[in-house]
């Protein structure tokens, strides 16, 4: 079928405000029934033989995000929208009346469990919109036969596109055009945490890529933009804000500016007292070696976190040339030394692809060899996987048995680092802004963005406190929060929390490892980055252990006002009774140390319990008695 575009007529810049509930006639569509036609127009449409009886923006939308935190940027964005018009959202697939799918397109494993699910909605006879990468840039496939698409930059029409769907239309918007409005309304996974794209697409050609084909060419939000956008939500509350792109280091070169440019007239708005904090996102090397000293010097400020994703990918220079990756890994060492040189604490994460086509043993050593150098506490491994419509799918395969070989062997070297050695007695500054899968931690990060897990009370999300970290494993660091409950009880009781003041020690060994990223960073690239899957910083998927589900937090909202959920959390992880959020038990001798004193904490926190208890008990008993008196007295 060919691709049927926005027919519009006259929308040369459109007065319309986003999202606007347009006619049928605005839509591109067809009737599912209808036999596949070129040069379809909209006077030549049947209307479907059953019209829906149901009043638009009275249904129940299921969402499903694969890919980056760009991907998960739009979906947020999509999510708004379709509230805005009054569409409920759900995490039951079975009880939605549409299925949204926002797709990716970096390795196959992602657009497998795409096909998957979208396998899944057709037997379930569900209406389907799918969006995201895929059909951007694999509009022709055979699993979007029948299927309703949004584009990548049509995100802003996606209450149409569900609309006409739920009418029983096929619709299709895939044409390019500006960039989506920043200020859309948008329903935030974690209402702490804000992902702002600040371009799409990139200037990079590397051999392996699809996401390009999908993003295309780099295009840059304004400064101007973006800055009332950092403005609007810190307003809003947000605590973090992660910057996200393709490729963050490009933004700006198709507009005249760059990347230290933007960072400062973000930084400048940032609230003084470090209740905001700012992430930079994925960068590629060639981009940031013009501007490392500046980028250095934002990365040092009070407000913004000191860690970066550069990816690598190869430590050998044939097989960067094969990628056309347009560095060298003297270059990448540049930019990692000058780093690790100019900011206090400094943290760096890259990726590695084994089994790229030629890389042979010897091309292998060598990245062997740059992990060992370095040590990156964070090394996102994957194997090679060849995309269709990319130059290097038609490159002479390295065998899949050797390119598994490998990836475990440089999964062995990474795993025999130990990241947080030497953390213990720290007093380190976190901001908290989730909570752990397990249910008991809530999820913290100091300035190097090392995430710390705590037992606090929920009321701490969103806030900022000081911790002493107690112990480390190999993939958590633990730590214990230095105020008493009572304090944190008076400092969070407020929905509206006043800033915490800042006494966070100033962090200067930059030798101290990070923990694994939220597998939104991770992901945040089309050439260097990888869908949530387990990964080697992780026993489980980055994105499920660190999201925190937004329908949760709003069940919890009740049990925020006091302490009873904190010392029950409290308790059960003083009897061992939780894992921790990775899954990882603590040292045995760091057991045997702390099994005494955790007994004796136990004991006064089980005491106190029962005593509220026989008081509740004592009381009903006594309400009971006087019930019985006045019976009796009645009679």
């Amino acid at each position: 079928m060919e691709d049927i575009e926005d027919l519009l007529v006259g929308s040369g810049g459109g007065g319309d405000p986003p999202g606007f509930r347009l006619p049928l006639m605005a839509v591109g569509l067809k009737p599912k029934q209808q036999k596949k036609t070129k040069n379809l127009n909209l006077q030549t449409l049947e209307p479907p033989s059953t019209p829906s009886p149901q009043i638009p923006g009275t249904q129940t939308i299921y969402m499903k995000t694969f890919g980056c935190s760009h991907n998960q940027s739009d979906s947020e964005y999509m999510a708004g929208q379709l509230s805005a018009f009054g569409y409920a959202l759900s995490d039951s697939p079975d009880d939605a009346d549409l299925w949204l799918i926002n797709t990716c397109t970096v390795k196959s494993p992602s657009q497998s469990a795409m096909d998957t699910l979208i396998l899944k909605c057709k037997s379930a006879k569900k209406p389907l919109v799918v969006a995201g990468c895929v059909p951007q840039g694999s509009r022709d496939i055979k699993e979007l036969e029948g299927v309703s698409i949004v584009g990548v930059q049509q995100i802003d029409r996606v209450v149409e596109v569900v609309e006409e769907t739920l009418k029983g239309h096929e619709v299709r918007l895939l044409t390019r055009k500006t960039l989506p409005a920043l200020d859309l309304p948008k329903v935030r996974k974690n209402k702490f945490i804000e992902i702002l794209p600040i371009n799409v697409g990139c200037l990079g050609a590397c051999t392996y890529c699809k996401t390009k084909h999908a993003r295309g060419h780099l295009g840059s939000y304004t400064v101007g933009g973006l800055v009332e956008r950092v403005k609007a939500v810190i307003a809003d509350g947000v605590r973090e804000i992660w910057l996200s792109s393709e490729d963050t280091g490009a933004y700006g070169r198709d507009i005249g500016v760059n990347l230290p440019t933007l960072l400062n007239a973000i930084v400048a708005e940032l609230p003084p007292d470090r209740s905001t904090m700012l992430r930079i996102g994925m960068t590629n090397p060639p981009f940031i070696l013009e501007h490392l000293k500046e980028i250095a010097a934002v990365l040092s400020h009070p407000c913004v976190y000191s860690f970066l994703h550069v990816p690598v990918q190869s430590g050998s220079d044939p097989v960067l040339t094969a990628m056309n990756r347009e560095y060298t890994v003297s270059e990448f060492r540049t930019v990692v030394d000058t780093l690790y040189e100019l900011v206090p604490g400094m943290q760096i994460a890259t990726d590695i692809i084994c089994g790229f086509p030629g890389e042979t043993d010897e091309n292998f050593a060598e990245t062997i060899g740059l992990i060992k150098d370095y040590k990156f506490p964070q090394v996102h491994i994957s194997q090679f996987y060849p995309r269709p419509g990319t130059p290097a799918a038609r490159m002479k395969k390295v065998p899949s048995a050797v390119v598994k070989k490998r990836s475990r062997e440089l999964t062995s070297v990474f795993e025999s680092f130990t990241p947080y050695q030497g953390m213990e007695g720290r007093i380190e500054r976190i901001w908290i802004t989730e909570i752990a899968t397990d249910g008991v931690h809530l999820v913290g990060h100091t300035k190097g963005y090392i995430q710390v897990l705590v037992i606090a009370p929920e009321t701490m999300l969103g806030t900022s406190t000081d911790v002493k970290i107690t112990s480390v494993g190999r993939w958590s660091v633990f730590g214990e929060m230095i105020e008493t409950p009572s304090d944190m009880k008076e400092k969070t009781i407020s929905h509206e929390r006043k800033p915490i003041p800042d006494k966070s020690l100033p962090c200067s060994d930059k030798s101290i490892p990070n923990k694994c990223l939220p597998c939104s960073d991770m992901d945040e690239s089309c050439a260097c980055s990888r869908e949530p899957e387990p990964c080697a910083c992780a026993v489980q998927s980055c994105r499920e252990k660190n999201v925190v589900d937004e329908s949760t937090t709003k069940m919890e909202d009740r049990n925020r006002k006091n302490l009873i959920g904190w010392l029950l959390r409290k308790r059960r992880v003083l009897h061992g009774q939780e894992r921790t959020e990775t899954g990882d038990a603590l040292e045995s001798k760091e057991k045997q140390n702390t099994a005494k004193g955790s007994i004796i904490k136990s004991s006064t926190i089980d005491g106190a319990l029962l005593i509220a208890m026989l008081i509740s008990f004592l009381t009903i008993l006594g309400l009971l008695v006087l019930v019985g008196f006045r019976i009796q007295f009645s009679k």
